[in-house]
């Protein structure tokens, strides 16, 4: 176990955190000594690997606790089992990262009613009730004397842009920044903080079911760092906004994108805008 780490004793359940972000966020937190609930969607029975095991095993070698808690954010009940889990096995809950999301990348006016409805009860409906959730357990436990806690959204560059192909995602996350300014004013007076992250194009492995490998790097050449984004890089800001080094900051969001938001044409490359 971490003694000297920037999150030593705390709790931390993170949203999707089975792949890209979330897992590199997982990662992040329990190398500065944080204990892990690990959350993802049942995995299919043909998968050739449980990517939630795998992120269970990383973070125990680090000498932290970890807790896989399977669930669709979408649906609250889940969510809300989750949470309870979570609470039974550990005691508590410091930080909460609503991270999990689920895009697809179409016109709007071609956009079928059931991915529609997908992204919305992932990216929109699914954020608030992680927030929401923990927004609760976090004011029960500093009744009791525990300090405050973090909650913290894994946003978009799409919150701020206007990007073809992106509708839906853009409108939830658009939603989540305003989400993450309100609630941190109500819980200013119980010292919980509440900011968010807005990632640019990261290299992910969700990015390659919209366009071949080749596009991408090609892509990725033309954006203004000549490279997509890691996700360690978003991690180091949820950990930096997890951390004390953050006391004073809440209703914040936090680009890291390279300087995407200003020169984003190539966020559809590859994609059919018509």
């Amino acid at each position: 176990m971490t003694t000297d780490g920037k999150l030593t004793g705390k709790v931390a359940l993170i949203t999707g955190s089975t792949q890209g972000i979330g897992q590199a966020t997982a990662i992040a937190m329990a190398k500065e000594g944080a204990d892990i609930v690990i959350n993802g969607r049942v995995p299919s029975e043909s998968a050739k690997a449980n990517s939630a095991e795998e992120t269970k095993q990383r973070i125990e070698a680090l000498g932290q606790r970890a807790l896989i808690c399977y669930a669709d954010v979408g649906d609250r009940d889940q969510v809300i089992n989750t949470f309870d889990a979570a609470v039974k096995h550990f005691g508590h809950i410091d930080i909460a990262v609503a991270n999990a999301a689920v895009n697809v990348k179409l016109p709007i006016i071609r956009s079928e009613w059931e991915d529609v409805q997908r992204i919305v009860n992932t990216c929109m409906y699914g954020v608030f009730h992680t927030c929401q959730l923990a927004a609760q357990q976090m004011v029960e436990q500093t009744k009791s004397g525990r300090p405050g806690g973090r909650i913290l959204i894994n946003g978009s560059v799409h919150a701020d842009i206007a990007v073809k192909c992106h509708g839906v995602y853009s409108m939830c996350k658009a939603a989540n920044k305003q989400l993450t300014r309100v609630l941190a004013v109500e819980l200013a007076k119980h010292r919980i903080n509440v900011n968010g992250v807005n990632p640019g194009w990261i290299d992910t492995a969700n990015e390659r079911t919209f366009i071949d490998e080749e596009q991408l790097q090609a892509a990725s050449q033309k954006l203004p760092w000549k490279r997509l984004g890691r996700p360690e890089e978003i991690a180091a800001a949820f950990v930096y906004l997890a951390s004390s080094d953050a006391d004073y900051i809440s209703g914040h969001t936090l680009v890291v994108d390279g300087a995407l938001e200003w020169d984003f044409g190539e966020l559809v490359s590859g994609l059919d805008t018509d």
